[in-house]
């Protein structure tokens, strides 16, 4: 069970996700723990905000796409000013099981943790691990981040992420707009945030498409990899 004391929102970005979002929304009512949700439309063009509106389920409309690092950054202002305790990413296309939100929490509850990505690769729970493309470009990028703050990332570029309050204040104010996991994540560890994985079991995408399309595209990991560097050798107060 969820610890009754602590606040939690699960902040879901979605765009053009009316395949997947109505299904995403009633996992989360049926494991029956005390969680709430934030949706934030991310300028869909296709029937997601109609479906939010006939549902009823708790959105926010964007007028713009604002891309991911917008519309996630839009769910942690909501939830600094809802004061919630603690703030979970988690994908609007049914790739997140519910169930590990418990997992992911924990070790910010236990006060082990600021900051919990939930990963495929740090045990074998998840059979679904993405393209073989991507698995490369994340490998890619795992080093970089050891090589620049060393620490090992396994799962660089997971969406299904928990964060403490004071990192939802901080996100509120300041998130990267480009490629905002790996870069995120690497600004943490440079600030010395305690940084752990835990092992979930995710599920491949029911419907839709994929906005992360580019892994191989050598342009686009050339700037995940200059960017975060760029993070890496500022000065942090």
């Amino acid at each position: 069970m969820f610890n009754k004391k602590k606040k939690v929102l699960l902040i879901i970005p979605a765009y053009n996700e009316e395949e997947n979002i109505l299904k995403t929304c009633q996992s989360i009512k049926k494991c029956n723990k005390d969680i709430d949700y934030i949706i934030i439309n991310d300028g869909s063009k296709d029937k997601t905000g109609e479906i939010c509106e006939k549902n009823k389920l708790n959105h926010i409309n964007l007028v713009h796409n604002l891309g991911i690092g917008g519309a996630v950054q839009t769910g942690y202002k909501y939830a600094f000013e809802n004061d919630y305790d603690i703030a979970v990413q988690f994908d609007g296309d049914g790739q997140h099981d519910v169930n590990y939100v418990e997992d992911i929490i924990k070790p910010i509850i236990d006060g082990n943790a600021d900051f919990v990505i939930g990963s495929r690769f740090v045990k074998e729970l998840s059979e679904f691990k993405s393209t073989g493309a991507r698995r490369f470009g994340i490998k890619i990028i795992s080093f970089f981040i050891k090589l620049f703050t060393g620490t090992k990332i396994a799962d660089t570029t997971s969406g299904f992420r928990a964060v403490n309050k004071k990192i939802i204040a901080e996100f509120a104010q300041n998130y990267p707009t480009e490629y905002p996991e790996p870069v995120s994540t690497t600004e943490l560890l440079k600030k010395g945030y305690k940084v752990e994985e835990v092992a979930v079991k995710m599920n491949e995408r029911e419907g839709g498409v994929s906005s992360i399309r580019a892994w191989k595209n050598a342009y686009y990991m050339i700037n995940v990899i200059l960017s975060i560097f760029i993070v890496s050798i500022r000065r942090y107060k």
